[in-house]
């Protein structure tokens, strides 16, 4: 399956939104994307994996180095994601406890405290 990428703004967010499958092969193209959000000047990043059918660990360590990299530049990142498949993963690597978790978009880009930009 093809990896497919979009981006949009949400309030003061950057949402890029992937879909397929992320694994060792479509990994590096989702890198090269998050690398470009952020040297572009992206500062609050949400990833919605709501479209994502499959993640390996290659996929999993590009988004903790998008993570490292917003941190560094001083801005927030989020994921979207409400499949337990996908939750599962997260939690068995215990990635949960480093990623803030959102099951909406919405959930990830309010202001209140709750999302990412807090």
């Amino acid at each position: 399956m093809e990896l497919s990428l979009a981006t949009r703004n949400v309030a003061e967010h950057t949402v890029l939104e992937v879909g397929g499958e992320v694994d060792v092969y479509t990994a590096p193209r989702l890198r090269e994307r998050l690398i470009e959000l952020v040297d572009g000047g992206a500062r609050d990043v949400v990833v919605d994996l709501e479209r994502v059918e499959f993640l390996d660990s290659t996929g999993l360590g590009v988004l903790v180095g998008a993570l490292k990299r917003l941190r560094t530049a001083q801005g927030t990142f989020g994921l979207v994601c409400a499949k337990e498949p996908l939750l599962k993963i997260f939690r068995i690597t215990a990635l949960d406890q480093v990623f803030p978790i959102f099951p909406t978009v919405e959930a990830a880009t309010e202001r209140d405290g709750s999302g990412p930009a807090s």
